[in-house]
């Protein structure tokens, strides 16, 4: 149910698979998005489970209302309603952040000397306006400055065929940025690094940078996925939590 990494070793963290809660049908099962058509009793339940695996209480994990942008936002308490938000930082003890994530890219980051820590969702439009800079900025104005940011479980080059206005869209901002693309499988299409993109722009912002490298498209029994759904035209599914806390 839980993937972890040894960057974030000693730290409240968790990556979570679509294993081990009580959402059914095509949520099952630890469906942790209360903005799907699932159950909101169940996706309820799904998240207290997540927090009650890393050992807070359920009205301590607090999230943001994600909308594939930039925006960051500084908790110090869980708040009544969500701001919009696709990052969010604490130096505040006792709170779980969370972002739920089926392809996109979660990324966890962390200051254990300075007691900041951070989670991004980062979808390829995220990623390439500054998502994660954002981040890390949000982060030092808080007092980090040796931040370690491990990039969680998303959809990987071999299963990401994308057209020409992505990978326009990620070289008008950087040419260089062209060798995180490869040639797809049809005509005037490509293969896209999302993990390996989103390190690169970690590292070149300062920070530590790690990935687990699991595919969520490739592995259907662990992972909701939102272009494998699509491709099977399928209906609405879940999405996985990744968290993290002091």
């Amino acid at each position: 149910m839980i993937i972890t990494h040894l960057a974030l070793d000693g730290l409240k963290h968790a990556f979570f698979t679509r294993q081990g809660g009580v959402s059914e049908g095509s949520f099952s099962a630890l469906n942790c998005s209360d903005r799907s058509a699932d159950d909101p009793a169940l996706v309820a339940e799904n998240r207290a489970i997540a927090a009650a695996a890393l050992g807070f209480a359920p009205a301590r994990l607090v999230s943001v209302h994600q909308v594939h942008g930039v925006a960051v936002a500084v908790c110090d308490a869980p708040w009544e309603t969500r701001p919009v938000a696709d990052a969010l930082v604490t130096a505040t003890p006792g709170l779980l952040l969370g972002v739920v994530t089926a392809d996109c890219a979660p990324v966890l980051f962390a200051d254990a000397g300075a007691g900041v820590v951070g989670a991004a969702h980062a979808g390829w439009r995220g990623a390439v306006a500054g998502v994660l800079e954002e981040t890390l900025a949000a982060m030092r104005a808080l007092g980090a400055h040796d931040i370690t940011a491990v990039v969680g479980p998303c959809i990987a080059q071999p299963s990401y065929e994308v057209g020409a206005d992505l990978r326009e869209a990620v070289l008008a901002r950087a040419a260089a940025d062209a060798r995180f693309f490869t040639p797809g499988h049809r005509p005037g299409h490509w293969q896209f690094d999302l993990p390996g993109y989103c390190l690169a722009r970690l590292l070149a912002a300062g920070a530590q940078a790690h990935a687990t490298f699991d595919d969520t498209l490739a592995n259907p029994q662990k992972f909701f996925s939102h272009r494998r759904r699509t491709l099977a035209g399928e209906g609405p599914i879940g999405h996985q939590l990744s968290a993290i806390g002091l």
